[in-house]
């Protein structure tokens, strides 16, 4: 084992047990599973679409398919290209709170996913009101402890953490930066253009 991933498993294991009560995983397990916090989504995509109408549809659009991008790319092509093992099957004595499939360890989807997206709520809300700068920095809050979840339940080093976190925010800059291309050089140019038939 090399220096960083030592670190990486110190760390880790600092974290799932020092951070340790009973209290806080009630909410590690609410936060790391969908079928228990899914709903959140459906609140957010409401949220989105009452503040920003006709627009909102397009926003949730866009969130979907930086959360698919991010998704695939942590899960279909970083954990088989990586393989590294989950630290509940590689470190002793670890706090497992869930029952966890021998699937790949890095890097963490949860945290790609959640990471990409509250960074594209950052993109279209902060510059908002007062009510759409909250509504960003709960989602941003929520990705994080979403994120801490995956090593304080026992399945995910901080490194893996981290990569999902790149991830995320990759993606969702990549879905971000097509967009704006497709709206100023489609869009706006097929305004510009009808506007000077007329």
């Amino acid at each position: 084992m090399g220096g960083l991933e030592q670190a990486d498993a110190w760390l880790f294991q600092l974290l799932n047990h020092t951070l340790a009560h009973p209290a806080l995983d009630d909410l590690m397990l609410f936060l790391t599973k969908p079928k228990f916090s899914g709903h959140i989504f459906w609140l957010t995509a409401l949220f989105i679409v009452l503040r920003k109408g006709r627009d909102g549809f397009w926003i949730v659009l866009l969130l979907l398919l930086s959360v698919g991008i991010a998704d695939y790319t942590a899960s279909g092509i970083f954990k088989p290209l990586f393989q590294r093992v989950r630290p509940c099957f590689a470190l002793e004595g670890v706090r497992l709170l869930v029952d966890q499939t021998h699937s790949w360890s890095f890097a963490s989807s949860h945290a790609a996913n959640s990471t990409a997206l509250a960074t594209l709520i950052w993109i279209f809300f902060w510059k908002g009101k007062l009510i759409d700068k909250l509504f960003t920095v709960t989602m941003i809050i929520y990705a994080a402890m979403v994120a801490f979840s995956r090593i304080y339940i026992g399945v995910h080093y901080p490194g893996d953490v981290l990569g999902g976190i790149v991830i995320g925010l990759a993606s969702a800059a990549l879905i971000y930066t097509a967009f704006a291309w497709v709206v100023k050089n489609v869009v706006h140019r097929r305004a510009m253009l009808n506007g000077g038939v007329e």
